[in-house]
């Protein structure tokens, strides 16, 4: 190599201007994979391969039986559970028996059905205001007799005492009696009403003669829970009959019960 060759070449290498050689060493990797390399080209998931290998093996689940295989109860189990067993199923059959009906069959010689106990007491402050009445009519007229300027010869007290007597029988025997005088009877047709003392009223009402029904209330029945149930009829005899004494629920389902009835017939 001549002078001038050599010259050149170390002036080159003072400028730093060479280009590095390719060495046989390991290659530049970039994100795991060699250089130029693609991730997807065979053989650049080794490195992932041999990293998942060197995790530990997770144990494997146990399988679910093809057939589920299920222990017998202890009969000793089964006998304690028999008695609770028993008062569900009657709990239950009890749920599921219908409410009872209050339709009956009509018969003149069937006992009637008597009235709410409360209907009682609605009587009895009825009769206890109207001795209060005769009460006191009887102190009027027994005070006039002796204000006149010929006494009558009957003594003060005498008017007071019958008309006291009056009060007490209509406030004691008369509103039990009525009550024991009054019943009724109800079909799946029609309705009988039975009362009086000395007039006896028995009177039926077929519910297809029944144009409306109401269900009235006073300030005392509203109190003691009872209603009257009151039936309007077609026709001018009997056009209303009204049935006091019941409960408030009672009347008001046979009131449901009479409607649906009308209901049915007209369909």
């Amino acid at each position: 190599m001549s002078d001038r060759d050599q010259q050149d070449q170390s002036g080159e290498n003072d400028k730093g201007d060479t280009k590095p050689s390719s060495s046989s060493g390991p290659s530049r990797q970039l994100f795991g994979h060699r250089t130029g390399a693609k991730p997807w080209e065979p053989g650049q998931r080794s490195g992932a391969s041999a990293a998942s290998s060197d995790r530990p093996a997770q144990a494997a689940s146990a399988p679910y039986p093809r057939d589920a295989q299920y222990a017998p109860r202890p009969q000793a189990d089964l006998q304690a559970a028999a008695p609770a067993m028993g008062a569900n199923r009657q709990a239950s059959a009890a749920s599921q028996e219908p409410a009872p009906s209050i339709f009956s069959e009509v018969d003149d010689e069937a006992e009637l059905t008597k009235l709410h106990p409360n209907y009682k007491l609605l009587m009895r402050i009825g009769a206890v205001i109207l001795g209060f009445v005769i009460l006191v009519v009887g102190l009027a007229v027994d005070g006039a007799l002796q204000a006149e300027e010929v006494p009558m010869p009957i003594p003060f007290g005498v008017i007071t005492g019958l008309a006291t007597l009056l009060a007490l029988f209509i406030i004691i025997r008369i509103p039990l009696a009525r009550y024991n005088a009054r019943g009724y009877q109800i079909s799946r047709d029609r309705l009988r009403v039975v009362r009086g003392i000395m007039w006896r009223s028995d009177t039926i009402v077929p519910f297809g003669r029944i144009q409306h029904i109401d269900v009235d209330q006073g300030p005392i029945e509203r109190a003691l829970g009872l209603a009257t149930l009151t039936l309007h009829t077609a026709g001018s005899h009997n056009a209303s009959v009204s049935l006091p004494g019941l409960g408030h629920d009672l009347a008001v389902q046979m009131r449901e019960e009479i409607r649906a009835h009308i209901k049915r017939e007209s369909m």
